[in-house]
Protein backbone atom coordinates (compact mmCIF):
# COMPACT_ATOMS: atom_id res chain seq x y z
CA UNK A 1 0.00 0.00 0.00
CA UNK A 2 1.33 3.44 -0.95
CA UNK A 3 1.15 6.09 1.76
CA UNK A 4 -0.59 9.17 0.31
CA UNK A 5 1.72 11.63 2.09
CA UNK A 6 4.82 9.83 0.78
CA UNK A 7 3.27 9.82 -2.70
CA UNK A 8 2.65 13.59 -2.55
CA UNK A 9 6.19 14.19 -1.33
CA UNK A 10 7.73 12.18 -4.16
CA UNK A 11 5.56 13.88 -6.81
CA UNK A 12 6.40 17.26 -5.28
CA UNK A 13 10.10 16.64 -5.93
CA UNK A 14 9.42 16.99 -9.66
CA UNK A 15 9.51 20.72 -10.62
CA UNK A 16 6.64 21.87 -12.82
CA UNK A 17 5.10 25.03 -14.10
CA UNK A 18 1.86 26.32 -12.62
CA UNK A 19 -1.29 26.60 -14.71
CA UNK A 20 -4.84 27.71 -14.10
CA UNK A 21 -7.53 26.07 -16.19
CA UNK A 22 -10.67 28.15 -16.82
CA UNK A 23 -14.05 27.58 -18.44
CA UNK A 24 -17.36 29.43 -18.60
CA UNK A 25 -20.56 27.82 -17.39
CA UNK A 26 -23.94 28.14 -19.13
CA UNK A 27 -24.48 31.50 -17.34
CA UNK A 28 -21.06 32.85 -18.45
CA UNK A 29 -19.67 32.51 -14.93
CA UNK A 30 -15.96 31.80 -14.66
CA UNK A 31 -14.87 28.52 -13.07
CA UNK A 32 -11.33 27.25 -12.76
CA UNK A 33 -8.68 25.32 -10.91
CA UNK A 34 -4.92 25.36 -10.41
CA UNK A 35 -3.06 22.48 -12.03
CA UNK A 36 0.54 21.36 -12.19
CA UNK A 37 -0.64 18.25 -14.07
CA UNK A 38 -0.39 19.71 -17.57
CA UNK A 39 1.45 18.28 -20.54
CA UNK A 40 1.76 18.33 -24.31
CA UNK A 41 0.37 15.15 -25.90
CA UNK A 42 0.69 15.60 -29.68
CA UNK A 43 2.05 18.09 -32.19
CA UNK A 44 -0.26 17.03 -35.05
CA UNK A 45 -2.98 17.62 -34.10
CA UNK A 46 -1.88 19.95 -31.29
CA UNK A 47 -3.15 18.22 -28.13
CA UNK A 48 -2.52 18.88 -24.43
CA UNK A 49 -3.76 17.24 -21.26
CA UNK A 50 -4.86 18.47 -17.85
CA UNK A 51 -6.17 16.46 -14.92
CA UNK A 52 -9.07 17.99 -12.95
CA UNK A 53 -10.40 16.39 -9.80
CA UNK A 54 -13.69 14.57 -10.30
CA UNK A 55 -14.96 16.58 -7.31
CA UNK A 56 -14.10 19.97 -8.82
CA UNK A 57 -16.75 22.47 -9.86
CA UNK A 58 -14.82 22.98 -13.11
CA UNK A 59 -14.79 19.48 -14.58
CA UNK A 60 -18.57 19.27 -15.25
CA UNK A 61 -18.44 22.73 -16.85
CA UNK A 62 -15.60 21.66 -19.16
CA UNK A 63 -17.56 18.52 -20.09
CA UNK A 64 -20.74 20.52 -20.80
CA UNK A 65 -19.17 23.51 -22.60
CA UNK A 66 -16.64 21.44 -24.53
CA UNK A 67 -13.93 24.08 -24.22
CA UNK A 68 -11.44 25.51 -21.75
CA UNK A 69 -8.30 27.64 -21.50
CA UNK A 70 -4.94 26.72 -19.96
CA UNK A 71 -3.05 29.68 -18.49
CA UNK A 72 0.67 29.44 -17.83
CA UNK A 73 0.99 31.78 -14.88
CA UNK A 74 3.63 34.51 -14.67
CA UNK A 75 6.03 34.44 -11.74
CA UNK A 76 4.16 37.33 -10.10
CA UNK A 77 0.79 35.47 -10.11
CA UNK A 78 1.35 33.21 -7.12
CA UNK A 79 -1.72 34.64 -5.35
CA UNK A 80 -3.88 33.68 -8.36
CA UNK A 81 -2.51 30.11 -8.21
CA UNK A 82 -3.46 29.85 -4.53
CA UNK A 83 -6.84 31.48 -5.14
CA UNK A 84 -7.82 28.99 -7.86
CA UNK A 85 -6.49 26.10 -5.76
CA UNK A 86 -9.15 26.84 -3.13
CA UNK A 87 -12.86 26.27 -3.02
CA UNK A 88 -15.77 28.49 -2.09
CA UNK A 89 -17.58 31.61 -3.22
CA UNK A 90 -14.58 33.96 -2.87
CA UNK A 91 -12.40 31.83 -5.15
CA UNK A 92 -12.80 34.20 -8.11
CA UNK A 93 -12.87 37.48 -6.19
CA UNK A 94 -10.73 40.17 -7.82
CA UNK A 95 -9.68 38.06 -10.82
CA UNK A 96 -9.27 40.22 -13.92
CA UNK A 97 -10.26 38.36 -17.06
CA UNK A 98 -11.83 38.84 -20.45
CA UNK A 99 -13.69 36.71 -22.97
CA UNK A 100 -11.63 35.71 -26.02
CA UNK A 101 -12.93 35.61 -29.60
CA UNK A 102 -13.04 31.79 -29.18
CA UNK A 103 -15.40 32.30 -26.23
CA UNK A 104 -12.99 31.32 -23.46
CA UNK A 105 -12.35 33.06 -20.14
CA UNK A 106 -8.81 34.46 -20.31
CA UNK A 107 -7.02 35.61 -17.15
CA UNK A 108 -5.14 38.87 -17.64
CA UNK A 109 -1.37 39.07 -17.10
CA UNK A 110 -0.37 35.46 -17.70
CA UNK A 111 2.89 34.40 -19.36
CA UNK A 112 0.97 32.46 -22.03
CA UNK A 113 -2.28 30.63 -22.66
CA UNK A 114 -3.80 27.92 -24.84
CA UNK A 115 -7.46 27.80 -25.85
CA UNK A 116 -8.74 24.26 -26.24
CA UNK A 117 -11.68 22.28 -27.53
CA UNK A 118 -12.43 19.16 -25.49
CA UNK A 119 -10.96 16.26 -27.50
CA UNK A 120 -11.62 13.45 -25.01
CA UNK A 121 -11.87 12.73 -21.29
CA UNK A 122 -10.66 9.51 -19.71
CA UNK A 123 -11.01 8.09 -16.19
CA UNK A 124 -7.94 8.55 -14.02
CA UNK A 125 -8.75 7.44 -10.48
CA UNK A 126 -10.02 10.41 -8.48
CA UNK A 127 -9.20 12.72 -11.42
CA UNK A 128 -10.13 12.87 -15.08
CA UNK A 129 -7.55 12.96 -17.84
CA UNK A 130 -8.83 15.71 -20.11
CA UNK A 131 -7.28 16.00 -23.56
CA UNK A 132 -7.80 19.29 -25.36
CA UNK A 133 -7.17 20.22 -28.97
CA UNK A 134 -5.48 23.60 -29.12
CA UNK A 135 -7.63 26.08 -31.06
CA UNK A 136 -5.70 29.24 -30.24
CA UNK A 137 -2.64 30.34 -28.29
CA UNK A 138 -0.83 33.42 -27.09
CA UNK A 139 2.50 34.24 -25.41
CA UNK A 140 3.37 37.48 -23.64
CA UNK A 141 5.42 39.92 -25.69
CA UNK A 142 6.96 41.00 -22.37
CA UNK A 143 8.53 37.52 -22.15
CA UNK A 144 7.21 37.12 -18.60
CA UNK A 145 8.92 34.34 -16.67
CA UNK A 146 6.61 31.50 -15.62
CA UNK A 147 5.71 30.53 -12.07
CA UNK A 148 7.31 27.25 -10.92
CA UNK A 149 6.22 24.67 -8.31
CA UNK A 150 8.49 22.25 -6.45
CA UNK A 151 8.42 20.64 -2.98
CA UNK A 152 5.24 22.46 -2.02
CA UNK A 153 6.58 25.92 -2.85
CA UNK A 154 6.15 28.32 -5.75
CA UNK A 155 8.86 30.60 -7.08
CA UNK A 156 10.23 32.18 -10.23
CA UNK A 157 12.90 30.79 -12.52
CA UNK A 158 16.44 30.83 -11.15
CA UNK A 159 18.63 33.61 -12.52
CA UNK A 160 20.44 31.24 -14.88
CA UNK A 161 17.18 30.41 -16.72
CA UNK A 162 15.58 33.85 -16.88
CA UNK A 163 15.18 35.58 -20.20
CA UNK A 164 17.82 38.20 -20.55
CA UNK A 165 17.49 41.22 -22.84
CA UNK A 166 19.24 40.75 -26.16
CA UNK A 167 22.52 42.59 -26.49
CA UNK A 168 23.70 44.16 -29.71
Amino acid sequence: MIDSQDYKQVLGAFPTGVTVITALDENDRLVGFTASAFSAVSMDPPLILVCPSLNSDSYPVIQHSGQFAVHILSHHQQSIAYQFAGKGPDKLSGINWHRSPHGNAIIDGTAAYLECRLWEAYPGGDHAIVVGEVQGLWISKDEADPLLYCRGKMDQLPESLRLMPATI
